[in-house]
């Protein structure tokens, strides 16, 4: 008989973390440009984008489980997914329902903002859809897409998405907030794929680290590091974020030393997981300073 641990393991519930950091960000730009927002109207957000987590985790583990990578893969605390059904290939259907049941959550909560909000919410909406769907499906298969599709996720489609939902509006703000995690939850991917390599090229994937390499996908991780730090001060000066956003550049004294780990120990996984647990720590502490500093400005 399936428990609760069972149900809850492939929803990756540590993982989930990221989604109230990167919607709380888009609750801040809507707070420092509009005054205030209406709390149901948060909350119905923050479930949306929950919801949509979920999704994409158990659509992630009911695939990697179906196409054999599971059992090929030398899981680590930051990848590998939950083990939940190697253990429990049972769980298999029950599993897919909960993909496709938080689906469905997440596209009725999309509706009503629709509804309430205004039209201009459905690209996003359709965008974000299509991109909880196709990640493990379609979008690892490609380089560039398996790249930066978990970064448009959590970029500009939560938070935009989160700013829109509570505002109705677009912004230049939600925007460039939104190009912070952008760059870092591709970064988090981008790491988290050093340990699985030989696994995902086996089942056809095509991640950069297959492709060019973890040494050069490693410069890669720096960069996008550096263009998180760059997008945060651009936005202070041209008057985009209040200055009290800079409290996010707080984290750049953790990034520093996960970039010199990535590119030291891209080819030593053992030595390699404390930099994937500052690379964690980063893309959580992040918005969530830089939250704080829309909040407080």
């Amino acid at each position: 008989m399936p428990t609760l641990r069972h149900i809850i393991g492939p929803m990756r519930v540590p993982f989930l973390a990221l989604t109230p950091a990167c919607v709380l960000l888009g609750i801040g730009t809507a707070v420092w440009q509009s005054g205030g927002v209406s709390t149901s109207a948060a909350l119905l957000a923050f479930i949306g984008a929950v919801a949509a987590h979920i999704s994409v985790n158990a659509f992630n583990e009911y695939y990697d489980f179906k196409s054999g990578l599971d059992l090929k893969t030398n899981r680590t605390p930051f990848s590998g997914g939950s083990g939940t059904l190697p253990e429990n290939p049972e769980m298999a259907r029950i599993t897919l329902l909960t993909a496709w049941a938080s689906f469905a959550v997440t596209a009725v909560i999309g509706f009503i903002f629709m509804l309430t909000r205004g039209s201009a919410l459905l690209p996003l909406g359709l965008a974000g859809l299509i991109l909880v769907f196709g990640y493990t499906t379609w979008f690892t298969r490609d380089p560039l897409m398996c790249l930066i599709a978990p970064g448009l996720g959590f970029g500009p489609l939560m938070v935009m998405g989160t700013h829109f939902a509570l505002t109705g509006v677009y912004s230049p703000t939600a925007f460039v907030a939104s190009l912070v995690p952008f760059f870092l939850v591709s970064n988090l991917l981008l790491l988290n794929q050093f340990p699985d390599v030989a696994a995902d090229r086996s089942i056809g994937r095509k991640h950069l680290p297959i492709v060019i390499g973890r040494k050069k996908s490693s410069h890669i991780y720096a960069l996008f590091l550096i263009l998180t730090y760059l997008t945060l001060g651009i936005g202070v000066a041209v008057n985009w974020l209040p200055g009290k956003a800079l409290i996010g550049m707080l984290t750049a004294l953790v990034a520093v030393p996960a970039a010199i780990g990535a590119y030291r120990y891209h080819d030593d996984i053992e030595k390699l997981l404390p930099y994937m647990g500052m690379n964690v720590i980063i893309n959580l502490a992040t918005p969530v300073l830089m939250a704080a500093g829309l909040l407080f400005a």
